[in-house]
Parts: C-alpha cells; sequence; structure tokens
C-alpha cells in the first residue's frame, strides 16, 4: 500500500511531520519563502478590500510579514480556534490602521477625509474582525490550491487519490477503496494523513 512509510519527502528531504511553520520559525529561507508565496495573495486581498491602493498594498504587504518575521516565534494556539490565518489577518488588520494614520500625519493630510474615514470603518467597535478581514472565497479558494500543490509530491499517487476522490470528489469511502484496490480503512487512513499535512501547511497545527 503506499500509505505506509514508503511516501516520499519533498525535494530537500524535510520530514512530512514538520509543519511549515515550524521550518519558517527556524529561519529556513525555503520555508520562509513557501510561507510568503502562499499567503501573500490573500494578505493582498484583506489590504484591497480595505481600501489600501496601489503600491500602498505592496508596501503594507511587506510591514505584514516583516511583523510576521519578527513574531513568528512567539505565535502560539493557546486555544481550539487559533489559526495563522487568524493571527496574520490580526497582524495585517493593525498593518492597515497604521498605514490610514500615516496618510493622515502626511503634509496636507492628502486624501485625508478619506483615510479618516477608513481608519474609523478598520477601527468600528461594532465589527467583528472576522468580518473587517472576512476571507474572500475566490482567494481562500486559490489558498487551498496552493498548499495542495506545495504537498502534493510528498505522497505516492495512491495515497493522493484516495484523498482526493473522497475529499475534493465528495465519493464514498468504499467506491473509491474498490476503485483504487484498497481497503475502506486505508482509504480513511490516507484522506486524514494528507489532511493532516494540508493543515500543517497552512499552519492550523503545531
Amino acid at each position: 500500500m503506499s500509505n505506509g512509510p514508503n511516501d516520499k519527502g519533498d525535494a530537500s528531504g524535510r520530514s512530512t511531520s514538520r509543519s511549515l511553520l515550524a521550518d519558517a520559525r527556524l529561519a529556513n529561507p525555503v520555508a520562509w519563502e513557501r510561507l510568503v508565496r502562499l499567503y501573500a495573495p490573500l494578505v493582498a486581498s484583506w489590504c484591497r478590500r480595505q481600501g489600501v491602493e496601489g503600491q500602498d498594498v505592496v508596501d503594507v504587504m511587506q510591514d505584514v510579514f516583516s511583523a510576521v518575521a519578527g513574531h513568528l516565534g512567539r505565535f502560539r494556539k493557546d486555544r481550539p480556534g487559533d489559526t495563522f490565518r487568524g493571527w496574520l489577518a490580526t497582524i495585517t488588520r493593525n498593518k492597515i490602521r497604521d498605514h490610514f494614520r500615516k496618510r493622515l500625519a502626511e503634509p496636507a493630510a492628502a486624501g485625508g477625509s478619506d483615510s479618516v474615514r477608513r481608519l474609523q470603518q478598520i477601527q468600528a467597535p461594532d465589527i467583528d474582525s472576522t468580518d473587517v478581514l472576512s476571507v474572500d472565497e475566490v482567494q481562500l479558494d486559490d489558498l487551498l490550491r496552493a498548499a495542495l500543490d506545495s504537498i502534493r509530491g510528498e505522497f505516492q499517487d495512491q495515497t493522493w487519490q484516495a484523498f482526493w476522490k473522497v475529499v475534493v470528489e465528495g465519493r464514498a469511502t468504499a467506491d473509491v477503496a474498490a476503485d483504487l484496490g484498497m481497503k475502506p480503512g486505508t482509504v480513511r487512513v490516507a484522506k486524514s494523513r494528507v489532511l493532516l499535512r494540508l493543515r500543517r501547511e497552512l499552519g492550523d497545527t503545531n
């Protein structure tokens, strides 16, 4: 069977049991590049949704990932609902606030009234943070696709097909087992292993 110890590691030989965040915390440049590539489109989407425009989006993104690099070692999953995406959203929200505060402090306050409005919207006390930085469904789909592409090479084909057919195509475990010549229990194990690896890639587990 292909979901045993013979499953492949990635090209760097990194164990699939290690999370992307764990490697990024160790200042692994490959892991850090993967993390930024994975989450940059989502951060950019959040910025644009809050009215950050043009080159300012790039500037805010640089501030966001600079903060992530400086504080990644402090990120902890103390509560069941804690996720890296939620932590990243909080940092992004704070950096967007900083951006509009800087705009207000500029000489002649170019675009001052608009900056005030944007800042008030972001700080509005009756708006939950998950609403302020709600995940755009298209961007979330892109994030998941990028994560799946990133981990695909770590699994042999039969393991991946079992996961894909059950989770993505929504087929019954027994049917997939029959198609792939696997036992239903083996299909379930394969699905669980890929899902766990995906969660690690997305920073949802330690």
